[in-house]
């Protein structure tokens, strides 16, 4: 028993370094569960830390079959909203801190994806004014043209035309 206890210990120790300056708020959390007497409760804490570290490090999670996305920015605000709560009881499960976390997810779903529809005219507006040139691998679409008939050229035209290429690919050659 105290071997497991001395292993759920150094395991807890370790994990809590893994949230960095947030680790306070992560323990903050933990203990609404009720973690006391410590001594019981040690193999509670590890698999609850344990949890949340697999929620810091995937930034998704899902409620009711349902997957979310969330920054670590967001856990730590969902996280903090939680623990300025009070609470009667002890927390049995983690459905709270995702309810509050799906609110925080869908926000900055909306957010990102009103950045991204402001990025793509942005990008958008440069390749039309030709101040910028596609990126690696970016598909350009070129607005359609109105139906212009082609323009018939000269014989004169075409050997003009042949002759300055012949002058650019030179200059390029060396």
């Amino acid at each position: 028993m105290e071997l497991s206890h001395d292993s759920d210990l150094l395991a807890i120790i370790k994990m809590l370094n893994t949230f960095g300056r947030h680790s306070n708020v992560v323990c903050a959390y933990t203990e609404l569960f009720g973690l006391r007497p410590l001594k019981t409760k040690t193999k509670k804490w590890r698999v609850l830390l344990e949890e949340m570290k697999r929620l810091f490090d995937s930034e998704s999670f899902t409620y009711q079959k349902r997957a979310y996305k969330i920054s670590q920015a967001g856990i730590i605000e969902a996280l903090n909203v939680v623990v300025h709560r009070n609470f009667t009881d002890w927390l049995d499960s983690h459905n709270y801190l995702k309810k509050i976390m799906i609110g925080i997810a869908e926000k900055e779903e909306r957010e990102s994806a009103k950045q991204a529809e402001r990025d793509l005219r942005k990008k958008e507006g440069g390749l039309m004014s030709g101040t910028r040139y596609p990126e690696a691998e970016e598909v350009v679409q070129l607005p359609k043209m109105k139906d212009v008939p082609l323009a018939r050229l000269t014989e004169e035209q075409v050997e003009e035309n042949r002759r300055r290429l012949k002058d650019m690919i030179k200059q390029i050659g060396g």
